[in-house]
């Protein structure tokens, strides 16, 4: 039986490369640009999510998303630190206006993880994020327009924020009459399923808006037990589930991945939604699938799924009105 809370096990998270090494039985492989390269993004991971990687497998596909490598510290020609704009975007308050009638509020710039491809790796949260004592001004512009019906909450990854933090912020946006749908992007019921306890479920059920939480799972290791269990609750309670994934060399890029990825979100109540080209953010140049390659990839997938299975090829380009599907016409191709 589980004696720690999700916040005793969080605050448990292997914070040093080193460690999660020794863990995984891998010491052997530690490299100094990896501390180098942890000092530059810091490094975090939960012991949940450790214990779902391969011992002794240093190219585990779970591994590799959160091992801190040199080839992060090169600068790459066509990656920067602000790929998606979203400075440009912000209009105070953490509050991000790109698309159509929804609006992104950045509520932490907090993580249970730090995953290596995060796009915003360089994103000065201290700056942009809703701290509590300007709610009350992000209220008041969501009431003062009409044509947002829906508000997504972002990070950092919200669900870190407390019960009680997240229920106040989830109580004063029912109030505003034209708000219709939430949805909350999260990492962390995956690599910290005790997150989503009795309480957490409540609040979310009574939203009073048409909610859904979209997961973020890369590869079909990690879809555990506990996560489908932790996930029932949801379900029952109404919740709609999707998945967005990122398509990353060395982890997912192969058909039979992607296959089993689908298929397994689908079996544990989770529709597959996108699969992200890699937004090109300074540090992940490493990650990066051709998109010659992503289109490929994606043709071989729609030739085996059926189609409620398959998910979305997108990239975000700043400037445009909606994600955009691959492939991309000439004049949307990014620079």
């Amino acid at each position: 039986m589980k004696t720690e809370s999700w916040q005793q096990q969080l605050a448990g998270a292997f914070s040093r490369v080193e460690d999660l090494l020794a863990y995984l039985e891998l010491e052997g492989h530690f490299e100094p640009a990896m501390k180098a390269a942890s000092r530059s993004f810091g490094f975090r991971v939960t012991r949940f999510f450790a214990s779902l990687m391969e011992k002794g497998n240093i190219g585990d596909p779970l591994l590799r998303q959160v091992l801190p490598l040199g080839a992060e510290l090169q600068d790459v020609p066509g990656f920067s630190r602000d790929p998606l704009a979203d400075r440009a975007a912000h209009e105070g308050n953490g509050l991000l206006h790109k698309y159509h009638g929804r609006v992104l509020l950045i509520t932490t710039g907090a993580c249970a993880i730090n995953c290596r491809y995060c796009f915003r790796r360089h994103f000065p949260y201290v700056d942009y994020q809703a701290s509590p004592g300007q709610w009350q001004s992000l209220l008041r512009q969501l009431q003062q327009d009409a044509g947002i019906s829906e508000v997504i909450l972002s990070g950092g990854d919200p669900l870190i924020l407390g019960n009680a933090r997240l229920g106040r912020l989830l109580g004063q946006l029912r109030q505003i009459p034209h708000l219709k749908r939430l949805r909350i992007h999260s990492r962390l019921p995956v690599v910290l399923p005790d997150r989503l306890e009795a309480g957490l479920v409540e609040l979310l059920e009574r939203t009073g808006l048409s909610t859904s939480l979209v997961l973020h799972i890369n590869h079909p290791a990690e879809i555990s037990r506990e996560l489908v269990d932790a996930l029932a609750p949801l379900r029952r309670g109404g919740i709609v589930l999707l998945n967005q994934a990122v398509l990353l060399a060395g982890v997912n890029d192969t058909t039979d991945t992607q296959i089993h990825l689908a298929e397994a979100l689908f079996q544990a109540g989770i529709l597959p939604y996108y699969l992200h080209q890699l937004d090109r953010v300074q540090g992940a140049a490493h990650f990066a699938v051709q998109d010659a390659t992503a289109v490929a990839l994606h043709r071989s997938m729609q030739a085996r799924l059926p189609g409620y299975l398959l998910p979305r090829l997108v990239r975000e380009i700043p400037g445009t009105t909606s994600k955009q599907p691959l492939p991309l016409s000439q004049n949307e191709q990014p620079m």
